[in-house]
């Protein structure tokens, strides 16, 4: 069985046990504090975040839980193009299905049915749901990987140098030897 990387760990850490929702279900609204968002900031590779807030509603669902909700936020990025600082808001549906992980024998894995895409659900470990983590994750997700600052357009450089092709050194050879 192929070793699964460990994702990075959240600096937002909210866990909810299964045990814990009641069977009418339970709302948060979450918002984080500045040393929390500092370790979020850092690890989405923003220049800062003023705003991190989540809001859930987290039900049961079979054996699991069923998570909806939003994310939004606030994120100092950087211009692309300019390299100025910028200010850009995020917000992020979560509609998520979270279940105890299927045992699964080794040498059975192979021989498992094919599964569609709908057929997925997120893993319910040690019964729990991290809120922190799945804000932190969708926030990410929503940001922006080439923020730029409204009008800002790229303009290369010009290019003054005359391309003669990748044999011009060999030109120069043969013209050197033939007296040309």
């Amino acid at each position: 069985m192929p070793k699964q990387e460990k994702p990075a760990p959240s600096p937002w850490h909210v866990p909810v046990a299964l045990d814990d929702v009641p069977e009418e279900g339970q709302h948060f609204d979450l918002a984080a504090d500045a040393e929390t968002r500092i370790g979020v900031a850092q690890i989405a590779g923003l220049r800062d975040l003023p705003r991190l807030q989540a809001s859930f509603d987290v039900s049961r669902h079979g054996r699991g839980l069923h998570v909806t909700g939003r994310v939004s936020a606030t994120a100092g990025q950087t211009c692309v193009v300019t390299l100025e600082p910028l200010t850009n808001e995020v917000s992020e549906e979560i509609d998520l299905l979270f279940e105890p992980p299927p045992v699964v024998a080794p040498d059975l894995e192979a021989d498992a049915p094919e599964r569609k895409l709908s057929d997925y659900t997120e893993p319910l470990l040690d019964g729990k749901v991290d809120l922190g983590g799945l804000a932190t994750e969708f926030l990410i997700l929503g940001l922006d990987p080439y923020p730029r600052k409204p009008g800002a357009v790229f303009q290369p450089p010009a290019d003054t140098s005359v391309d003669e092709g990748p044999f011009a050194g060999l030109n120069a050879l043969k013209k050197g030897r033939d007296g040309a």
